[in-house]
C-alpha cells in the first residue's frame, strides 16, 4: 500500500506515523520548516498513548512521489478547490482521496438516492470548482475524533481521541475502505468503516456548527461557552436547528442535545479550531461548517433563524478578518 498525506499538518503527520509505524510506504507533502524538521528528524509523536517516532518519505512536491493507492487530505477544506498541483500528480486510475474534513463535504449528495441525488451544494464546492479537483468518485469521507496539535516543526502532541471513521458516499462496504482501516488500526488508530458515514458527519457538526463560530465571535472557550447561561442556549439552539436539516435531506442520527454538549463541557477551557485560526490570522473554515447548513435549509425549505443569525455574524468576522490580516 502506498499513502501520500497532503498537507501534513498534525493531523496529517500523526496519521502519517501511524501509519509509517504499520510498515505503509508513506509520503508526506508539507513545506517550510514543518518540511525540513521532519526530514531532518523524522516525524516525533508525543501522546499519553507512549511517544514514538517514525521517518517516513517527506517532500514539498508531490512529483516526487507519481501515483499512489491513497491520498489523504489533511488540508482545511477551504483549499481544497486550489489544491490540484499538490492531489494530481498523486492519482493514478484507481487512487483514493480520503478527505479528514470537519462540516459538510463536497461530496454530500454523490451516490445518496433521494429527490437531492447528485445536488451540488454551492457553498462547499463554488462552481463546481472542488468536485473538478477531487472527483466524487475517488472520494471516502472521514470524520476525524482525534485531537493533535504541532508543538514544534517536526512535533506531533497528540491530546486525546484515535478515531478516524471511514465511509463511501454511496453507503458501500468497499474493499478500498476496509483495506486502508486494516493499515490504520495496524498503526495504532481506530478506524471503523461506516455503512452511512453521514450519521458521523451529522454529530460531529453539532458540535463544530456551534462552539466554532461562537468561540471565536466571543473569543471564548468551549468551557466558558457551556458555563454562559445564555451562550449554552443559544448553542442548543443551534443544535436543534442543525439537527431538522439533517432530518430534511434524509439523516437522523442519534444523539441527543444535551449529551452533546455535556461532551463539549467535558473538554473544558479548550480553544476550538476557529478561534485559534482567528488568532493566527488564518482564514476562517466557516462554509462547510455553517454555510452549507443554511444552504441545506434553504434547498429544503426548513427554518433556521438562530443559524442565520450567527452566520451573518461569523461571516462578517471572517471577511473582517481577513481585511485586517491583509492590510
Amino acid at each position: 500500500m502506498k499513502v501520500a498525506v497532503v498537507g501534513a499538518g498534525a493531523i496529517g503527520a500523526y496519521v502519517g506515523a501511524a501509519l509509517d509505524r504499520a510498515g505503509v510506504e508513506v509520503h508526506l507533502i508539507a513545506r517550510g520548516a514543518h518540511l525540513e524538521a521532519m526530514r531532518r528528524d523524522g516525524v516525533r509523536v508525543v501522546s499519553p498513548r507512549g511517544d514514538f517516532t517514525a521517518r517516513p518519505s517527506t517532500t514539498g512536491d508531490p512529483a516526487d512521489v507519481g501515483p499512489v493507492d491513497y491520498v489523504f487530505l489533511g488540508l482545511k477544506a477551504h483549499s481544497y478547490a486550489a489544491s490540484g498541483p499538490l492531489v494530481h500528480p498523486l492519482l493514478g486510475d484507481r487512487t483514493a482521496v480520503i478527505a479528514a474534513q470537519n462540516g459538510i463535504p463536497w461530496w454530500y449528495f454523490h451516490g445518496l438516492p433521494g429527490p437531492y441525488a447528485g445536488h451540488r451544494i454551492e457553498s462547499v464546492d463554488p462552481g463546481g470548482a472542488v468536485s473538478a479537483t477531487l472527483p466524487p468518485h475517488r472520494a471516502v469521507g472521514c470524520v476525524v475524533y482525534a485531537a493533535t496539535e504541532l508543538a514544534a516543526p517536526g512535533v506531533v502532541r497528540h491530546l486525546e481521541g484515535t478515531r478516524f471513521s471511514i465511509g463511501e458516499p454511496d453507503a458501500t462496504v468497499s474493499r478500498r475502505c476496509l483495506d486502508f482501516s486494516e493499515a490504520m488500526r495496524a498503526g495504532g488508530l481506530k478506524c471503523p468503516v461506516e455503512q452511512d458515514l453521514r450519521d458521523d458527519i451529522w454529530i460531529k457538526l453539532l458540535g463544530n456548527i456551534s462552539f466554532n463560530p461562537i468561540s471565536a465571535l466571543a473569543r471564548a472557550t468551549m468551557g466558558q461557552i457551556c458555563r454562559h447561561r445564555d451562550t449554552r442556549a443559544l448553542v442548543e439552539a443551534m443544535m436543534r436547528e442543525t439537527l431538522d436539516v439533517a432530518a430534511a435531506v434524509g439523516c437522523r442520527p442519534k444523539i441527543s442535545i444535551e449529551r452533546r454538549i455535556a461532551g463539549a463541557e467535558r473538554v473544558g477551557d479548550h480553544k476550538t479550531s476557529t478561534l485559534q485560526d482567528l488568532e493566527k490570522g488564518k482564514p476562517l473554515e466557516l462554509d462547510v461548517l455553517l454555510a452549507a447548513v443554511v444552504e441545506l435549509a434553504d434547498l429544503t425549505g426548513t427554518p433556521v433563524p438562530t443559524l442565520r443569525a450567527v452566520h451573518a455574524l461569523a461571516d462578517l468576522l471572517a471577511e473582517t478578518s481577513v481585511q485586517h490580516t491583509a492590510a
